[in-house]
């Protein structure tokens, strides 16, 4: 897979269009390819590790709980960030597992390399802050679902914010996501084809 640096770019410039050309060279030229095989590991609990934009592919964040049950937490298809960002802020070792789920190319980039570009470049920092509140955003509206809305209507959500995930991602992770048993999901599901 070549890599296409142009969704990165258009993903930055679609949250900071004043982006000059210097600051994109600049930002570009710290960003390394990474290609994964379906079902690699990028990061594992308790690796450090570095931001990271999906280029082509799927990407699955998930945890395993105490019981021993993989939780998933977060999809990234293409022009997605997947990264555990508390980590890569805090430079502490990550507490979750980011794997592909089919061929991906990851564009990625250091701590330090971005922390360069917010001292050079304001706009840049700007950029950074703003993707901040969109991780801010997604972690709020995730939280306000699992409290306040029933599993039919967390997969109703799931299906009209990624219609095109859901051909992507084995109904196993896609419970998982949706904090509900797989049997409950084809319940759902056939509820739902019903009507």
């Amino acid at each position: 897979m070549q890599p296409d640096f142009s969704r990165l770019e258009n993903v930055i410039r679609r949250l900071h269009p004043q982006c000059t050309n210097d600051e994109w060279a600049y930002l570009r030229s710290g960003f390394r390819v990474e290609s994964l095989k379906a079902s690699e590991f990028f990061v594992q609990v308790r690796q450090e590790h570095r931001l990271s934009f999906v280029d082509q592919g799927l990407m699955r964040v998930y945890y395993v709980n105490p019981q021993g049950q993989e939780v998933t937490i977060r999809f990234a298809t293409e022009g997605d960030y997947s990264t555990d960002y508390y980590a890569f802020i805090t430079q502490t070792s990550s507490l979750f597992h980011l794997q592909s789920l089919e061929p991906t190319t990851l564009l990625t980039a250091s701590y330090q390399h971005i922390q360069q570009c917010y001292q050079l470049y304001p706009g840049l920092e700007r950029y950074g802050r703003l993707i901040a509140e969109e991780v801010f955003k997604d972690q709020h509206q995730r939280i306000v679902s699992f409290q306040m809305d029933p599993a039919e209507q967390r997969y109703l959500q799931f299906m009209q914010q990624y219609p095109a995930l859901f051909h992507r991602v084995s109904l196993t992770h896609l419970a998982s996501y949706l904090g509900i048993e797989r049997q409950s999901l084809s319940r759902i599901r056939k509820k739902i084809v019903g009507q």
